[in-house]
C-alpha cells in the first residue's frame, strides 16, 4: 500500500513538473483548491496504474524492437502510456459525475479529442521530462532500491 502511494506522490510530481516545461502538456489547475489537487492525485493515480498493468504487457510484446533500437522503443512506450493516460482521463470526464466537483482536464498536445502528430511529439519530450523526473524522485524518496535491500 505504501509503494502504491509513493508511486502516486512521484508521478504528480513528475506529471506537474512536465506540465510546466513541456508546451501543449496540460494539466487543468486553476485554483489552489483542494478540489484540483485532488484531481492532479486521481490523474497521478491513473498514470501509476497504468504504468503498474499496463506498460510491462507493452514491453514485453515490443522487446524483439526494443532490441533491435537498443532500449530506445522506452521513449515511445512512455509516449504510449501517457497518451493512455490521458484518453482514460478523457472517458472518465465524458461519462462520470465526478467532473462536477472535480475539474479532472489533462491532454496532450491537444489529444483528447484531436489525434495529431502534434500530440505525439509533445508526449515524448513529456515522457522524458516524467522519466527523468520519477527516477530522481525514486533514488529520493525510495533509496532501499538502490541499496538492495
Amino acid at each position: 500500500m505504501l509503494d502504491l502511494v509513493v508511486k502516486v506522490v512521484v508521478n504528480a510530481a513528475a506529471l506537474l513538473v512536465a506540465a510546466n516545461v513541456v508546451p501543449e502538456f496540460n494539466l487543468v489547475f486553476q485554483t489552489n483548491k483542494p478540489e484540483d489537487w485532488l484531481g492532479i492525485g486521481l490523474i497521478a493515480l491513473v498514470f501509476a496504474l497504468v504504468n503498474s498493468y499496463i506498460k510491462p504487457i507493452v514491453k514485453t510484446l515490443l522487446l524483439p524492437i526494443g532490441i533491435l533500437t537498443m532500449g530506445l522503443v522506452a521513449f515511445v512506450i512512455n509516449a504510449l502510456m501517457l497518451l493512455g493516460t490521458a484518453w482514460i482521463v478523457g472517458q472518465v470526464n465524458q461519462t462520470s459525475q465526478i467532473t462536477e466537483t472535480v475539474k479532472i482536464g489533462f491532454t496532450i498536445g491537444g489529444y483528447p479529442p484531436h489525434w495529431s502528430y502534434e500530440a505525439i511529439g509533445c508526449a515524448v519530450i513529456a515522457a522524458i521530462v516524467v522519466s527523468i523526473v520519477s527516477t530522481i524522485l525514486n533514488i529520493v524518496f525510495v533509496p532501499r532500491k538502490v541499496v538492495g535491500l
